[in-house]
Protein backbone atom coordinates (compact mmCIF):
# COMPACT_ATOMS: atom_id res chain seq x y z
CA UNK A 1 0.00 0.00 0.00
CA UNK A 2 1.58 3.31 -1.30
CA UNK A 3 1.26 6.69 0.70
CA UNK A 4 2.82 9.71 -0.72
CA UNK A 5 3.01 13.10 -0.37
CA UNK A 6 2.83 15.26 -3.57
CA UNK A 7 5.33 18.83 -2.68
CA UNK A 8 6.00 21.57 -4.63
CA UNK A 9 5.74 25.59 -4.65
CA UNK A 10 2.57 27.25 -5.46
CA UNK A 11 2.28 27.12 -9.77
CA UNK A 12 4.44 23.56 -9.32
CA UNK A 13 1.52 21.63 -10.97
CA UNK A 14 0.70 19.19 -7.93
CA UNK A 15 -3.00 19.40 -9.03
CA UNK A 16 -2.92 17.81 -12.39
CA UNK A 17 0.31 15.19 -11.37
CA UNK A 18 -2.03 14.82 -7.90
CA UNK A 19 -4.85 13.66 -10.67
CA UNK A 20 -2.20 11.57 -12.43
CA UNK A 21 -1.00 9.69 -9.50
CA UNK A 22 -4.40 8.58 -7.65
CA UNK A 23 -5.36 6.91 -11.12
CA UNK A 24 -2.07 5.15 -11.73
CA UNK A 25 -1.83 4.10 -8.26
CA UNK A 26 -5.67 3.92 -6.88
CA UNK A 27 -4.66 6.26 -3.94
CA UNK A 28 -7.17 8.27 -2.37
CA UNK A 29 -6.18 11.42 -2.36
CA UNK A 30 -6.19 13.87 0.53
CA UNK A 31 -6.16 17.04 0.91
CA UNK A 32 -6.60 19.78 3.73
CA UNK A 33 -8.78 21.97 2.45
CA UNK A 34 -11.30 19.38 0.79
CA UNK A 35 -11.35 17.60 4.20
CA UNK A 36 -12.39 20.80 6.14
CA UNK A 37 -15.01 21.62 3.27
CA UNK A 38 -16.31 17.91 3.83
CA UNK A 39 -16.51 18.42 7.77
CA UNK A 40 -18.62 21.11 7.58
CA UNK A 41 -20.93 20.23 4.37
CA UNK A 42 -21.45 16.59 6.94
CA UNK A 43 -21.84 19.17 9.59
CA UNK A 44 -19.93 16.89 11.86
CA UNK A 45 -19.10 17.83 15.57
CA UNK A 46 -15.49 18.70 14.22
CA UNK A 47 -17.27 20.13 11.24
CA UNK A 48 -19.62 22.92 13.15
CA UNK A 49 -15.96 24.12 15.00
CA UNK A 50 -13.90 24.25 11.49
CA UNK A 51 -17.07 25.98 10.59
CA UNK A 52 -17.07 28.68 13.73
CA UNK A 53 -13.35 29.35 13.24
CA UNK A 54 -13.60 29.85 9.64
CA UNK A 55 -16.46 32.27 10.00
CA UNK A 56 -14.27 34.05 12.60
CA UNK A 57 -11.69 34.84 10.00
CA UNK A 58 -9.14 32.45 12.05
CA UNK A 59 -6.53 30.04 10.25
CA UNK A 60 -7.90 25.91 11.21
CA UNK A 61 -5.41 24.72 13.87
CA UNK A 62 -2.67 22.49 13.12
CA UNK A 63 -4.66 20.07 16.13
CA UNK A 64 -8.08 20.07 13.95
CA UNK A 65 -5.84 19.48 10.95
CA UNK A 66 -4.05 16.22 12.49
CA UNK A 67 -7.93 14.90 13.69
CA UNK A 68 -9.39 15.52 10.34
CA UNK A 69 -5.93 13.19 8.72
CA UNK A 70 -5.68 10.76 11.44
CA UNK A 71 -9.67 9.97 11.02
CA UNK A 72 -8.94 10.19 7.27
CA UNK A 73 -6.34 7.50 7.28
CA UNK A 74 -8.27 4.92 9.70
CA UNK A 75 -10.89 5.16 7.22
CA UNK A 76 -8.40 4.23 4.32
CA UNK A 77 -7.61 0.84 3.09
CA UNK A 78 -6.43 1.87 -0.53
CA UNK A 79 -3.40 3.76 0.20
CA UNK A 80 -3.04 7.83 -0.02
CA UNK A 81 -1.53 10.81 -1.80
CA UNK A 82 -1.21 13.43 0.35
CA UNK A 83 -1.48 16.89 -0.75
CA UNK A 84 -1.19 20.53 0.81
CA UNK A 85 0.13 18.10 3.97
CA UNK A 86 2.58 18.42 5.92
CA UNK A 87 3.13 22.12 5.27
CA UNK A 88 6.27 22.41 7.72
CA UNK A 89 8.55 19.83 9.57
CA UNK A 90 6.97 19.26 12.32
CA UNK A 91 3.02 18.34 10.47
CA UNK A 92 6.00 16.07 8.35
CA UNK A 93 7.28 14.40 12.12
CA UNK A 94 3.04 14.45 13.19
CA UNK A 95 2.16 12.62 9.74
CA UNK A 96 4.79 9.85 10.02
CA UNK A 97 3.92 9.19 13.70
CA UNK A 98 -0.05 9.41 12.75
CA UNK A 99 0.91 6.43 9.90
CA UNK A 100 3.13 4.68 12.15
CA UNK A 101 -0.10 4.49 14.29
CA UNK A 102 -2.02 2.44 11.95
CA UNK A 103 1.07 0.35 11.03
CA UNK A 104 2.05 2.63 7.75
CA UNK A 105 4.35 4.88 6.68
CA UNK A 106 5.28 7.04 3.83
CA UNK A 107 6.44 5.37 0.70
CA UNK A 108 8.04 8.81 -0.85
CA UNK A 109 7.85 12.35 -1.20
CA UNK A 110 7.42 13.26 -5.01
CA UNK A 111 8.44 16.67 -5.24
CA UNK A 112 7.85 18.84 -8.50
CA UNK A 113 11.05 21.26 -9.42
CA UNK A 114 10.44 24.44 -11.16
CA UNK A 115 12.08 27.18 -11.60
CA UNK A 116 11.04 30.24 -9.42
CA UNK A 117 10.24 32.52 -13.02
CA UNK A 118 8.78 29.40 -14.35
CA UNK A 119 6.13 29.57 -11.39
CA UNK A 120 5.36 33.30 -11.28
CA UNK A 121 4.68 32.85 -14.86
CA UNK A 122 2.33 29.73 -14.53
CA UNK A 123 0.65 31.86 -11.88
CA UNK A 124 0.01 34.87 -13.71
CA UNK A 125 -1.28 33.21 -16.70
CA UNK A 126 -3.51 30.90 -14.27
CA UNK A 127 -4.63 34.46 -12.99
CA UNK A 128 -5.62 35.86 -16.24
CA UNK A 129 -7.56 32.15 -17.18
CA UNK A 130 -9.22 31.76 -13.53
CA UNK A 131 -10.07 36.03 -12.65
CA UNK A 132 -8.29 34.60 -9.41
CA UNK A 133 -7.76 38.20 -7.69
CA UNK A 134 -4.32 36.92 -5.33
CA UNK A 135 -2.79 35.57 -8.41
CA UNK A 136 -1.23 38.73 -9.03
CA UNK A 137 2.74 39.70 -8.99
CA UNK A 138 3.42 41.03 -5.57
CA UNK A 139 1.22 38.33 -3.84
CA UNK A 140 2.78 35.32 -6.25
CA UNK A 141 6.43 36.36 -4.62
CA UNK A 142 4.99 36.64 -1.14
CA UNK A 143 3.76 33.20 -1.31
CA UNK A 144 7.02 31.71 -2.67
CA UNK A 145 9.01 33.54 0.16
CA UNK A 146 6.76 31.57 2.78
CA UNK A 147 7.09 28.59 0.68
CA UNK A 148 10.57 28.52 0.47
CA UNK A 149 10.94 29.79 4.25
CA UNK A 150 8.42 27.36 6.03
CA UNK A 151 7.36 24.89 3.66
CA UNK A 152 10.28 23.97 1.26
CA UNK A 153 12.44 22.27 4.56
CA UNK A 154 9.92 19.67 4.05
CA UNK A 155 11.96 18.30 1.30
CA UNK A 156 14.92 17.77 3.48
CA UNK A 157 13.12 16.09 6.43
CA UNK A 158 11.91 13.45 3.03
CA UNK A 159 15.59 13.84 1.89
CA UNK A 160 17.10 12.60 5.00
CA UNK A 161 14.95 9.51 5.14
CA UNK A 162 15.76 8.55 1.52
CA UNK A 163 12.27 8.73 0.38
CA UNK A 164 12.27 12.54 -1.34
CA UNK A 165 12.00 11.75 -4.95
CA UNK A 166 12.75 15.23 -7.08
CA UNK A 167 11.15 15.62 -10.53
CA UNK A 168 11.57 18.21 -12.88
CA UNK A 169 7.92 20.06 -13.36
CA UNK A 170 9.19 21.89 -16.32
CA UNK A 171 8.36 20.46 -19.95
CA UNK A 172 4.89 18.50 -21.34
CA UNK A 173 2.36 16.89 -18.24
CA UNK A 174 2.69 13.77 -19.99
CA UNK A 175 6.51 13.54 -19.78
CA UNK A 176 6.02 14.64 -16.14
CA UNK A 177 3.32 12.08 -15.46
CA UNK A 178 6.12 9.27 -17.03
CA UNK A 179 8.92 10.45 -14.52
CA UNK A 180 7.06 10.33 -11.95
CA UNK A 181 5.38 7.17 -12.70
CA UNK A 182 8.88 6.13 -12.98
CA UNK A 183 10.62 7.44 -9.79
CA UNK A 184 7.52 5.53 -7.89
CA UNK A 185 7.92 2.54 -9.10
CA UNK A 186 11.63 2.54 -8.40
CA UNK A 187 10.74 3.47 -5.17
Amino acid sequence: MKNIVIFGAPGAGKGTQSEFIVARYGLTHISTGDLLRKEIADQTPLGQRIKSIMDAGQLVSDDIVVEMIDKAIAANTTGILFDGFPRNVAQAETLDKLLAKHGRSITCMVQLDVPREELIRRMLERAKVSGRSDDNEETIKNRLVEYENKTLPVADYYAAQGKRLLINGLGAIDKISASIAEAIDAA
